[in-house]
């Protein structure tokens, strides 16, 4: 479809469905907002839904080492008092930990992921409910996973031959 000089290709109407789809979804469960479900759909978001499977799981399991790391980190704080101190050395050793740990699990697609997910979860964890919290975002990356896959098996990629 072009739009004036523009081109607007498939994969990103498809983008914008899954989004607009992680929108509804979480206004209708009432779910909070859906930030990380959104980014994921955006992320994961290929030209098939073999390939979006593929980077879907790589996401999931570098926000899983990201979720967690931030879980951890919160839990040293809760240990030793909200200092910056912990938080200047805590978040770049955390950053070096999930590149670490993706690393040895051959998920390097997952660093990028992993690590925004680390930093977005630990600059908005309530303190009081870490792993609870921990674990709602990890589930938010598979609903937007989920719903890539389901949009790239709803409208199939055609190529132009």
């Amino acid at each position: 479809m072009m739009i004036g000089e523009y081109r607007i290709g498939m994969r990103t109407v498809k983008t914008a469905i899954a989004v607009a789809s992680c929108i509804l979804l979480f206004h209708f469960t009432n779910r909070g907002a859906p930030m990380i479900a959104s980014l994921t759909a955006i992320f994961v978001l290929r030209e098939d839904w073999r390939m979006t499977f593929k980077f879907s799981k790589n996401r999931i399991l570098g926000n899983s080492i990201g979720a967690f790391t931030a879980t951890l980190v919160v839990l040293v704080q809760n240990i030793f008092g909200t200092h910056f101190l912990i938080e200047l050395i805590g978040v770049p050793v955390a950053i070096i930990f999930i590149i670490v740990i993706c690393d040895l699990l051959k998920n390097n697609a997952g660093i990028i992921g992993g690590t925004a997910a680390f930093l977005i979860i630990y600059y908005t964890i309530p303190i009081d409910d870490a792993l609870f919290y921990a674990i709602q975002r990890i589930f938010d990356t598979f609903i937007g996973a989920f719903i890539a896959i389901f949009i790239n098996l709803l409208i199939p990629y055609h190529s132009k031959k």
